[in-house]
């Protein structure tokens, strides 16, 4: 069984900043770059490999809403070892050794194309693994990984929603430049993922899209990504909780076969502080959860 606890530790951090200035919660969910020792021995995929699926450096893309009162949360774990953005138990029984629990959802379009909590494949479905592996390897990542993550990124979201009275979840994610030898039109910028309008209020999708649209980026909203599991879940504007996935174009900051930072890097983080700011100053009026109209 692995047991990567001692590689991970800490498995995630929370960045927070010595004020909060408004409710708005940075999340960088696939970012993680320690790869575990046994779970590469259990790879048939060599780190380059495994790394397609990694958001590099969207994390440190971020971290410059710090400083201007915003927290920001990463995983250090890789999504392709265990995927936070997944339902809990979205789990491939042909993966894996052993019966899997008989509430795991084994049936979802994700799990289909191999994507599931514990991925079976990268990049251009590129098998990770040439065995099945023991189902309790895949349950100890999700006790030990998954869910401590979702415990401390509720946690923190439940407490500014309290100290606010509503609270803002930017779920951040990077995309390849293009989709592949399928279809090598280059894709926009940045694409908004809000659910079609259900994970937030429309003050905060059209305030993300006005700001970078100002900024000279081109941007869709929720093709090809609406949101996953983060987004879906954590967004329930009625009750004052907003989430918005944003989904980066990775030509804009880094050498995508090369996996390392180009010289637009930093203009790109200054950016993003920038956003962090514009959604700090949407007034709480428009976030606080719906009154009724006798109220």
């Amino acid at each position: 069984m692995t047991d990567a606890r001692h590689e991970l530790d800490p498995a995630f951090e929370i960045i927070e900043p010595e004020a909060y200035s408004a409710p708005v919660l940075f999340n960088s969910p696939h970012s993680g770059s320690t790869y575990p020792l046994a779970f590469l021995e259990l790879s048939r995929l060599d780190v380059g490999t495994l790394r397609r699926s990694e958001d590099s450096f969207v994390d440190a893309l971020a971290a410059g809403v710090v400083r201007h009162g915003y927290p920001l949360m990463r995983a250090h774990f890789p999504r392709c070892f265990v995927d936070v953005n997944r339902e809990p138990y979205e789990l491939d029984p042909r993966m894996f050794d052993g019966r899997l629990p008989s509430f795991a959802n084994t049936r979802s379009m994700r799990v289909a194309g191999g994507l599931g909590t514990v991925a079976r494949v990268v990049g251009d479905a590129q098998e990770i693994y040439d065995q099945r592996i023991p189902v309790d390897d895949a349950l100890q990542r999700i006790e030990t990984l998954y869910k401590p993550y979702h415990r401390a990124l509720r946690r923190l979201f439940g407490k500014m929603h309290r100290d606010f009275g509503a609270a803002m979840l930017v779920d951040c994610h990077s995309m390849p430049s293009s989709a592949g030898h399928k279809d090598e039109r280059p894709r926009p910028e940045f694409v908004l993922g809000d659910r079609y309008g259900t994970s937030c209020v429309g003050v905060v999708a059209e305030t993300v899209e006005s700001t970078l649209r100002t900024m000279g980026y081109t941007v869709s909203r929720n093709k090809p990504y609406a949101g996953g599991f983060i987004t879906e879940h954590y967004g329930n504007p009625s009750a004052g909780l907003h989430a918005i996935q944003l989904e980066i174009n990775r030509a804009l900051y880094m050498d995508e076969r090369r996996y390392e930072r180009t010289g637009h890097f930093d203009r790109l983080a200054a950016d993003l502080e920038t956003l962090a700011q514009r959604l700090g100053e949407i007034p709480l009026e428009e976030l606080r959860p719906y009154r009724a109209a006798a109220e």
